[in-house]
């Protein structure tokens, strides 16, 4: 059971593998990984390249629940949209990074970085940074601001990053996206995109940990999934959630 889908209308969990080198992209080797992959998850089936030279593959982005995957110049991804289950999404971000470094020669000394990430996206068709405002505050010394006569807030996405370890490579960052306007900026101008809450758990590399690129994983789910139920969840996803329904 995924027990982040009752906090918010959409929720994800994805994993990128940052390399420093640039990833491979020749036929035989691409299409021999994601046949691998394919072979741990059937519905992977659609497989095309975007204009930017991206390769993806993913299932069927029509239903509720999906998977996708993508290799980019210096970037692998994993993703899992609405999972119905946590441990069915880790089954598949696993399963790519036992797989990537000898199909895609990936090592450990070629990595930047690895980044779990949770996502949560909420429908909104008003104001999206005067919620996010409302929700988790703006902090005591701008809190003044909002009593001006007529003011409404334009602007509003705020994010922290924070270390968790004394070497500063092991580190968390939690960052509201807000998409409230049309490019003209005018106040009462909305688009339908959603609000999103992103919280990242980034282990660094680079004289970094002994550790698989697994085992840093699952590492990073134990400290992510321990500030989300501990900070996140009551402190930023549950009272945005609360403040759109209360509109």
């Amino acid at each position: 059971m995924n027990r982040y889908s009752c906090d918010a209308d959409e929720s994800y969990i994805n994993v990128h593998l940052n390399t420093e080198m640039e990833l491979p992209t020749n036929r035989d080797t691409v299409l021999h990984f994601y046949e691998q992959m394919r072979k741990g998850f059937p519905e992977l089936r659609n497989f095309y390249a975007r204009e930017n030279g991206d390769l993806v593959l993913e299932g069927d982005k029509e239903q509720e629940s999906y998977r996708w995957l993508a290799i980019e110049p210096r970037r692998l991804c994993s993703g899992h949209f609405n999972p119905p289950g946590l441990d069915d999404s880790y089954r598949q971000h696993e399963l790519m990074l036992d797989l990537a470094p000898p199909l895609l020669t990936i090592s450990l000394l070629d990595c930047e970085a690895l980044d779990l990430v949770f996502g949560f996206d909420f429908n909104f068709d008003g104001n999206h940074d005067e919620v996010v405002a409302e929700a988790i505050g703006v902090g005591h010394g701008l809190d003044g601001l909002f009593e001006r006569p007529k003011s409404q807030v334009m602007n509003y996405e705020p994010s922290l990053t924070l270390a968790l370890d004394e070497s500063g490579q092991l580190q968390c960052r939690l960052a509201i996206e807000t998409r409230p306007r049309t490019p003209s900026g005018r106040p009462r101008e909305f688009i339908p995109d959603p609000i999103s809450v992103f919280f990242t758990v980034r282990q660094y590399w680079g004289g970094g940990p002994e550790m698989t690129f697994l085992d840093s994983l699952r590492r990073q789910r134990e400290i992510g999934e321990e500030i989300l139920r501990e900070s996140v969840l009551p402190r930023v996803v549950r009272p945005l959630a609360h403040a759109i329904a209360s509109r």
